[in-house]
C-alpha cells in the first residue's frame, strides 16, 4: 500500500525521486525537442512543411487521450507495473522513431510514444505523493518540478544542438540511456501498489473521451494553420469534439463507474488547482513556444545563443522551487500566500517582456526571464501541495492524471492562442504601419536617408516591405506578452476559492 511508503525512514525515497523525475523529464522533453528538427526531417521522410507537423500532432493527441486514464490504469495494473510498461513502451517507440524511413512510419511510432508517455508525468507525481510524508512532500515536489520546468526550456536548445552536430534521429536515441536508467531504478526501488480488477471497463465512456479529446486536440494543433473556422474540417472536428466531450461529462457525472472519476471535481481545491494549472500552461508554455521565434527570426540570434538567453528562466524556477520546497516554507506559511506572490512575480516578469524592442540588448531578455522563472517556481510547488491536501488517498492517482491533463490541454490552448494572435496581429500591424508610409512623411524620408535609398531605387520597396514585416511582427510579440500578463493576473481570484490546506508538522520518529 502507498500509505506504508510515506515514512521518515524510507531509505529509498530519494532514489525513487530521481527515478520518477527521469521518466517525467523525458516525456516533457520529447514534446519540445522535436520542434527544431522538423525542417531536417522533411527531406529524409519525403514530407512537405504541412505534412511534417503530424509528427507533433500525433504525439500530442495520443498523449492527451491517454493521460486522464492514469487513475484507472493504476487501479488495474498497479503503479510499478504501469511504470514499467510505460518506460519499456516509450523506449521501444523512441528506437522505432529513430529508424523511421517515411512519414506514415514516424507518425505511427510517435503515436505509440504518446500512448506510452502519457502517464509518465502524472505517475511520477502520484508515486512521490505516496513516498513522502505530508510535511516533506514539498521537497520531493521541488526536485520533481525542477525537471518538469527545465525540460521545456532546454528542449529546443538541445534539439538544435543534436540536429546540427549529429542527426535528427539522435533526438529519439537520446531517450534510450535515460529510459534504461529509469527502468533499472523502477525495478529496484519502486514498490507495487494494491490492484483492483473487479471494476468493469466503461467502454462507451472510453470511446467518447477518446473522440472528444482527440478531436479538440487536432483542432488546437492545426487550427491556426487551417485558418480556424474558415476550414470545413476544423468546423466538423470542433462539433464532434464538443458533442462527444459534453456527452462524456454529462454521462460521467451520472453513472457510478465512469472510466474517469469526474466527481473529483467536487473538491474545491482540486478544481481550482487544475484550472490554474491549465491557465499556467496557456501562459508559460505559450511564451516558451513563441519566444525562440522572436529571438531567432527577428533578432538574428543563433540557436545556441537563444538557448543561453532563455536558460535563466529555468535556472530561476529551479532555485525558487528548491527554496520553497526544500526550505520548509510550505510548513511555515500558508501556501496560498506563496501562490499569490508567485503569480504577481510571474506577471511582472511577463510585463517586462512587453517592453521588448528590436534594438535592445540581452539584459532585458535575461532579467525578465529570470524574474518570470522565479514566479513560476513559487507557483508550481505550493499548487502541487494544495492539489492533494483535501483529497482522499484513493483519488490521488486519478487526480494527478486529470491535473496533468489540464497542464497539457492548457499548453495546447496557449500555443494555439498565441500563435493565432501573432499571425493576425502581424497582418493588422502591417496594414496600420503601412498606412503611414508615403513620400511626404518626414519619418519615411528619414528612413530613406539612413538606408541611402531613393523612391526610384529598385531595392527600396523590398527592403521597406521586410522592415515593415519585422516591425509589425515585433509589435505582435509585444501584444502576446501583454495577453500573457493579463492571464497571470486573471488567475489570482482562483486562489481565494481554495480552502487552506492543513499545516503539516514533522512528527517524531517511532522509538525516539
Amino acid at each position: 500500500m502507498i500509505d506504508k511508503l510515506a515514512s521518515h525512514h524510507n531509505p529509498f525515497r530519494w532514489h525513487i525521486t530521481i527515478a520518477v523525475m527521469l521518466v517525467a523529464v523525458i516525456e516533457v522533453l520529447d514534446m519540445t525537442i522535436v520542434n527544431v528538427a522538423l525542417p531536417h526531417m522533411m527531406g529524409t521522410l519525403g514530407a512537405n512543411s504541412e505534412q511534417i507537423t503530424w509528427v507533433l500532432t500525433s504525439y500530442i493527441v495520443s498523449s492527451a487521450i491517454c493521460m486522464p486514464l492514469t487513475g484507472f490504469l493504476v487501479k488495474r495494473l498497479g503503479q510499478r507495473r504501469l511504470l514499467l510498461i510505460n518506460i519499456i513502451g516509450f523506449l521501444a517507440a523512441s528506437m522505432l522513431c529513430g529508424t523511421a524511413v517515411n512519414l506514415p512510419e514516424i507518425v505511427f511510432f510517435r503515436t505509440l510514444q504518446g500512448i506510452f508517455g502519457a502517464s509518465l508525468v502524472p505517475m511520477s507525481q502520484y508515486v512521490l505523493t505516496g513516498v513522502f510524508p505530508p510535511e516533506e512532500r514539498g521537497k520531493g515536489m521541488a526536485i520533481w518540478g525542477v525537471g518538469i520546468m527545465a525540460a521545456p526550456v532546454l528542449g529546443p536548445t538541445l534539439g538544435g544542438y543534436i540536429t546540427e552536430s549529429m542527426n535528427w534521429r539522435w533526438i529519439f536515441y537520446l531517450n534510450i540511456p535515460v529510459c534504461i536508467i529509469a527502468l533499472y531504478m523502477t525495478l529496484k526501488y519502486i514498490p507495487e501498489s494494491k490492484r483492483d480488477n473487479t471494476e468493469k471497463i466503461d467502454w462507451l465512456g472510453l470511446i467518447l473521451m477518446a473522440v472528444g479529446i482527440g478531436a479538440i486536440q487536432v483542432v488546437l494543433d492545426r487550427g491556426n494553420e487551417k485558418n480556424w473556422f474558415s476550414n470545413n474540417g476544423i468546423i466538423a472536428l470542433s462539433l464532434v469534439g464538443m458533442l462527444a466531450t459534453a456527452f462524456f461529462i454529462t454521462r460521467g457525472l451520472k453513472i457510478k463507474h465512469s472510466i474517469v472519476n469526474l466527481r473529483i471535481f467536487h473538491d474545491r481545491n482540486f478544481t481550482a488547482c487544475t484550472l490554474m494549472m491549465a491557465m499556467f500552461g496557456i501562459t508559460a508554455f505559450g511564451i516558451i513556444a513563441i519566444q525562440p521565434i522572436m529571438l531567432e527570426n527577428f533578432m538574428n540570434y543563433p540557436t545556441e545563443t537563444t538557448g543561453m538567453v532563455m536558460a535563466p528562466r529555468g535556472i530561476a524556477s529551479a532555485i525558487a522551487m528548491l527554496i520553497i520546497g526544500g526550505g520548509g516554507l510550505l510548513n511555515r506559511f500558508d501556501p496560498r500566500r506563496i501562490l499569490v506572490l508567485g503569480l504577481i512575480v510571474s506577471a511582472t516578469g511577463t510585463f517586462l517582456m512587453s517592453r521588448f524592442n528590436l534594438q535592445m540588448g540581452m539584459w532585458p531578455i535575461l532579467s525578465s526571464g529570470f524574474l518570470q522563472g522565479l514566479g513560476m517556481g513559487m507557483f508550481f510547488v505550493p499548487l502541487s501541495t494544495i492539489l492533494n491536501a483535501t483529497l482522499n488517498e484513493s483519488e490521488t492517482a486519478e487526480a494527478t492524471g486529470l491535473y496533468n491533463f489540464g497542464r497539457g490541454l492548457g499548453s495546447s490552448i496557449g500555443i494555439s492562442i498565441l500563435s493565432t494572435v501573432l499571425t493576425r496581429e502581424t497582418q493588422i500591424n502591417w496594414n496600420r504601419l503601412g498606412g503611414h508610409m508615403n513620400q511626404f512623411s518626414s519619418n519615411f524620408q528619414h528612413w530613406l536617408q539612413n538606408a541611402h535609398l531613393s523612391l526610384n531605387n529598385p531595392h527600396t520597396l523590398p527592403l521597406l516591405g521586410k522592415t515593415l514585416y519585422t516591425q509589425a511582427s515585433m509589435v505582435a510579440f509585444v501584444d502576446c506578452y501583454r495577453l500573457a500578463t493579463m492571464t497571470f493576473l486573471l488567475m489570482l481570484p482562483l486562489v481565494f476559492l481554495m480552502q487552506r490546506p492543513p499545516r503539516y508538522e514533522a512528527q517524531p520518529a517511532a522509538g525516539h
